[in-house]
Formats: C-alpha cells, sequence, structure tokens
C-alpha cells in the first residue's frame, strides 16, 4: 500500500516508523527539514521537503497514485487544505489531524467529507474516551471492546494475591474458564505466550474474554471495582476539557492549571468543574486541594515526568485510580512497570485509528489497539483466505501472533482454541508483535 504522510512532527514520524516496519510504501512530506532529518536513515521510506499544501510538492510526492493520504502537521487547516487537494489530484483515501470537536459532530463532518476530507482524528477526544473508559472500569489498565462488548480484551497488572501469580500456563488451559491469556508484558518485553510460559507478580497480562467472563476474571486476578465520583486533573489541556465535557454527571471535577490565563479560559469551557490556579506538581499543592479524598488523580501536563511522579505521589496518598498522559514513547515501558496506573498516549491513539484503515477499506469492520510493542486487531476474514484452511492448530501461524477470540455473522463471540476452524465472515481478534501486521493480514485476505 502506497501512504503519503503530510506532517513530520511528533505524531507524524511515530506513523511513519510503525507503518515502515509493515512494509508499506511511504512518503513523508514537511516543509521542515529538521523534522525530516530525524527520518532519514532510520526507516524504510522516503522524505520530500517542501509545503504540504503546495501542488506541485504533492504532485512530486505522487499523492494521485496513493492509497492514503495522511495529514497530521500541528495545523488543522492546513491538514484539511491538504486532504483537499489529494483528494482532488487522486489519492483514494484522506485523514486529517483536527483540533476542534465541533468537527467531529455528524452534521459538520458531511461537510469536511464533501471536501474530500474521509476521516478525522482528533487526537484530545480519543485520549479523553479512552481516560472515560479507565474511570469506568478502574480496576484495569486496558479495556477493549469489540462487536457492542461480545468480545473484550482486558490488561491487568498482576499482583500477588492474583491466583494467576506463578501459574504455569499449560495449567490453565485445563481449568473451565471463559478467558484466553493473549499477550504478556514483562518489563519492557512482550510475550506472545505459549503452554510453557508461567505468569509472574508486576506482569501486565492481556486477557481475551467474552461478558459472562469478567466477573470471573476479575475475581481470579484480585482486583475490584470501585465507585469513583470526584477527580482531581492535573494540567488544564485540550484532553482535560474535552474529559470534563464527555463525562457524566456524576463525575466532580477540580482542574488544577498553573496558567492563570487558561484557568479564565477553563472556567468558560467547563463550568462545571473547580478551576485552580497553582502549580500541581507542588505536593502542598495536592494535599491542600485534598488528594487524600480524591477517588481517581488524572495528570495531563505537557511533561511526562511531572505526569509520572505526580501519579506516584497521588498513589502514596491513597488515590485508587491513576491515569498519566505519558507522551515520550521511550518513557512508556518505565512507566507501566511503576504503580501509575493507566497510560495514555495520543500518538498510539492516533495511530490506531490509522493502522485501522489499512487492515480494512471498511473502517467499520476492522478495529484495532496500538500498544508500546504490539498490536491487538480485529480483522474480517474473506472468502477462500488462508486462516480458513484447517484447524488453527494446524495452520503454522507466524511466530509472535495468537489468535484470541472471534465473532461468528450472527454476532457471537467466542474464545479460540486449538481445533477452531475459522470461517469466511468471522472477525477475528489477534494480538501480535509490532512490526508483523502485514504479515497476519495476508492469512485474512
Amino acid at each position: 500500500m502506497k501512504i503519503v504522510i503530510a506532517g513530520a512532527g511528533q505524531v507524524g514520524s511515530h506513523l511513519a516508523r510503525l507503518l515502515s516496519g509493515e512494509n508499506q510504501d511511504i512518503i513523508v512530506v514537511d516543509a521542515d527539514q529538521r523534522n525530516l532529518s530525524t527520518l532519514d536513515g532510520s526507516c524504510n521510506l522516503l522524505t520530500l521537503r517542501g509545503n504540504p499544501i503546495s501542488f506541485e510538492v504533492l504532485r512530486e510526492a505522487r499523492v494521485g497514485s496513493c492509497d492514503l493520504f495522511v495529514a497530521v502537521t500541528p495545523q488543522e487547516t492546513t491538514n484539511v487544505v491538504a486532504c483537499t487537494m489529494a483528494k482532488s489530484l487522486g489519492a483514494k483515501r484522506t485523514v486529517a489531524r483536527i483540533d476542534n470537536y465541533e468537527f467531529m459532530r455528524k452534521a459538520n463532518s458531511e461537510f469536511f467529507t464533501r471536501q474530500g476530507v474521509d476521516v478525522m482524528i482528533y487526537p484530545e477526544y480519543l485520549a479523553a474516551r479512552e481516560i472515560l473508559q479507565a474511570l469506568e472500569r478502574n480496576w484495569v489498565r486496558n479495556w477493549f471492546e469489540i462487536h457492542n462488548g461480545q468480545l473484550i480484551v482486558v490488561g491487568l497488572k498482576i499482583r500477588d494475591n492474583s491466583e494467576f501469580a506463578g501459574l504455569q500456563l499449560r495449567n490453565l488451559f485445563t481449568l473451565s474458564h471463559n478467558f484466553h491469556v493473549s499477550a504478556i508484558k514483562r518489563r519492557h518485553e512482550t510475550i506472545i505466550p505459549r503452554g510453557n510460559d508461567v505468569i509472574q507478580p508486576d506482569d501486565i497480562v492481556y486477557f481475551t474474554t467474552v461478558p459472562e467472563g469478567v466477573d470471573e476474571l476479575r475475581r481470579m486476578s484480585g482486583k475490584r471495582q470501585v465507585s469513583i465520583r470526584r477527580i482531581l486533573i492535573v494540567g488544564g489541556s485540550r484532553i482535560a476539557v474535552r474529559l470534563v465535557n464527555m463525562a457524566p454527571d456524576r463525575y466532580r471535577f477540580s482542574i488544577i492549571e498553573q496558567n492563570r490565563e487558561r484557568c479564565d479560559r477553563l472556567a468558560e469551557l467547563c463550568p462545571q468543574a473547580t478551576i485552580i490556579n497553582a502549580d500541581g506538581r507542588d505536593i502542598d499543592v495536592l494535599r491542600q486541594e485534598g488528594i487524600a479524598e480524591a477517588d481517581a488523580f488524572v495528570a495531563l501536563t505537557d511533561r511526562s515526568e511531572s505526569n509520572i511522579l505526580t501519579c506516584l505521589t497521588s498513589k502514596e496518598h491513597g488515590v485508587v485510580k491513576t491515569i498519566a498522559e505519558v507522551e515520550e514513547m521511550q518513557f512508556i515501558s518505565e512507566a507501566e512497570n511503576l504503580n501509575i496506573g493507566t497510560i495514555i498516549n495520543k500518538k498510539l491513539l492516533a495511530s490506531a485509528k490509522v493502522f485501522q484503515m489499512l487492515l480494512d477499506s471498511d473502517s467499520e469492520s476492522s478495529k484495532f489497539m496500538a500498544l508500546a510493542d504490539a498490536d491487538v486487531a480485529e480483522i474480517e476474514v474473506r472468502p477462500g483466505a488462508k486462516i480458513t484452511k484447517g484447524p488453527v492448530k494446524d495452520l503454522h501461524l507466524p511466530v509472535g501472533m495468537n489468535i484470541a477470540g472471534l465473532i461468528r455473522p450472527d454476532g457471537k463471540g467466542i474464545l479460540v482454541g486449538g481445533d477452531t476452524v475459522i470461517q469466511p465472515g468471522d472477525h477475528v481478534v489477534v494480538f501480535c508483535l509490532a512490526g508483523i501486521i502485514h504479515k497476519v493480514e495476508r492469512l485474512f485476505n
């Protein structure tokens, strides 16, 4: 697939690196050579210096023959215009990163579709939605629903009190249960498990389950769902604004923001929240604002280190659920090994939306969740696909891949075992290590 990415900033560079690892034909366009220099020589892709809203530059990038055009520059207007121009030149599908939630509303999004923007990605909205999910399902690290919850992917940190701690997977297979161990994150390594693997304390384990297996999974993991009402946010970012305005009325928010002018703006945008002009990194401020009485703590400043440290502080003060925005990819593994709860990364969330479109031209029939160094994909099986040629145990699947569950055409979710025969029309949930999703995709088409 040929992909043109306009914008080599944080999101664009991350996308380019991920997609180049999937053997895609990629050209990255940016007006600033310094941004492109970070990609030159490090990835299997081409770079082009130029303005992404120049017809001459877009023609030089061969946009007219591309399958996917992704505009992720820092300027929303540039992204929308670039997609419009790319579509007029013949790009099959276009994606624009935006910063305005108003554009996402159905009545307004149809206008952009007519202008040639097929998909709009608002990373702050995706992050807010992820945080809201973490508050609603506060006993898990990750929660990923497929087909209205017929299959559920759950990421759990294993503690010493868990029945899973020290359990060899082959022994788990002999028990009667409604879940499947799909992947294990152990410090800086993601493991696609086999029968000899043993679950260890402090592992983050990704289970695939069906709705009736959720309560059993929670009980065996030693977790409990708590009631959350009072939420303290540090950092009055766009994510914070979107979160407060999306959340149910039962939540009571306080936002600590250091910038006075931003506080005035937050008071207008979030009238239902208490706005506090102070430095949320100051432990005395946190104590004064009642950190010990908070049910959840969300760190959304523009510094990952501060978000990690303040979450650790809030844990020490007894906060049950903590959530940190960690944008530097090199910090994610370290942060996951600390006791800071759920981690939010806008680049991974935006990447998941783009990968979803790569897996299927109809994005409604596929889903994708990007982890730091692994992928979770839901892929529809096409007639005649290699994956349908026999039972799963006889398919010689690629190393680093695990089939966790599937949805039958009748809408019923089932877990996959060695004797399962996958059929055309099934929607299959696949775990795989980063960089091999292109191998997995070939099995389904």
